[in-house]
């Protein structure tokens, strides 16, 4: 079972969604892909019903009960969390796995104190409601509806919101380079470790005692500012940057100057260099180009890009702290204002100098003892 979450962003737009057909034309840009064998719940902002958190669910396969029902729990939770009395519904499936979980809801629902303005399932080309018992407004073959050039739909479209043909589409931007890209990378990778590793020789042969990570913090600043810089700039960066920024970013000081600098008013440019950097990145660097891009989709609203790049960033490292701790704050249907900055680049800075690596447990790159940088520690 999967929950993808999305909230209002930073630039919220107001669209009409008075019918079945216009909030049916609305669910596939807030999730960001055609939704298929799902349930989708959307709570809403009273009194201008404002969305504030969609939640999706996979529907069991076969049908579940026990599933179901904790499928509906879990939503009435979220909402229950964020305070939310108002809430539509969507089923997209089959009548016998769609109306389990409906029912589970009305009955879970209404404790809560959480209002079902309107419940729908929609198979194939139509939809029923499950809040009107007359035919006149559901009947029994179901009511035909065409979101194609529907005006909520257009509206969504006209403010940005991308919609890919499924959500499997979607984990697909993410996936990891093959062929020649990825074989550029893994040269690319090893020069940078060679590279690091005679630099740091060459301080020891000259006398300076600096631990090898530290020297990877300072140089790994520098790229980091390069390389955003270069994205803000409408630009990219070619597979030797690529190979040094994952590289660096092992180290939690850098990830932190990293995650300090992604101000809400670059989010687009943001999200290419993190698309582009996880889907470039060698297995064992993965989690935190990954964690990043998650932290700017949250940022952005875009809570379905969030949940699947956590997913590569936990299958490259199950004990990713910062992936952990975005996929705590997502599940929690937290909404978009709450993707806060960590800290300025200059309080990351100061709160790492005030840590004494060797005896602290400064690990700079999230080891087996799963110490959270100082940075993330204060974040949350």
């Amino acid at each position: 079972m999967t929950n993808n979450l999305y909230a209002g962003a930073y630039n919220p737009h107001v669209i009409s969604a008075g019918s079945p057909t216009a909030i049916l034309a609305i669910v596939p840009a807030l999730l960001g892909f055609e939704p298929g064998h799902s349930f989708v719940v959307i709570g809403t902002e009273q009194p201008r019903g404002r969305v504030h958190v969609t939640l999706r669910f996979d529907l069991p396969d076969p049908c579940d009960p026990v599933l179901a029902a904790e499928m509906a729990g879990d939503a009435v939770g979220v909402l229950s969390a964020q305070r939310i009395t108002t809430a539509v519904a969507v089923g997209y499936g089959s009548d016998e796995a769609v109306s389990a979980v409906v029912s589970a809801l009305r009955e879970d629902a209404p404790r809560a104190q959480i209002t079902l303005t309107e419940v729908l399932r929609v198979e194939g080309k139509r939809y029923w409601s499950y809040l009107c018992g007359e035919p006149a407004c559901s009947p029994a073959e179901g009511t035909p509806f065409d979101i194609a050039g529907h005006p909520a739909a257009r509206s969504m479209a006209i403010a940005g919101r991308q919609v890919l043909a499924s959500r499997d589409e979607l984990r697909a931007t993410l996936a990891a380079a093959d062929g020649d890209a990825a074989e550029a990378m893994r040269r690319a990778l090893s020069r940078a470790q060679e590279q690091i590793a005679e630099c740091v020789a060459r301080v020891t042969r000259a006398g300076h005692r600096i631990a090898g990570r530290r020297l990877t913090a300072t140089l790994g600043r520098l790229i980091v500012a390069e390389a955003i810089g270069r994205y803000r700039a409408g630009k990219t960066i070619g597979t030797e940057l690529a190979a040094w920024l994952t590289v660096v970013l092992c180290e939690g000081r850098v990830r932190d100057d990293a995650w300090a600098r992604m101000l809400p008013e670059h989010r687009d440019a943001h999200r290419r260099l993190w698309t582009d950097l996880t889907r470039l990145a060698r297995p064992g660097y993965v989690a935190a180009p990954a964690s990043l891009l998650a932290f700017v989709a949250w940022q952005s609203g875009d809570g379905a890009l969030a949940n699947l790049a956590l997913d590569r960033a936990l299958a490259d490292n199950p004990r990713y702290s910062m992936a952990r701790l975005l996929r705590q704050a997502l599940d929690s249907g937290a909404p978009p204002f709450l993707a806060r900055l960590p800290m300025t680049p200059e309080e990351v800075a100061a709160s790492y100098d005030a840590i004494d690596t060797e005896d602290a447990g400064d690990t700079g790159g999230e080891d087996a003892a799963q110490t959270v940088p100082a940075g993330e520690a204060r974040r949350m």
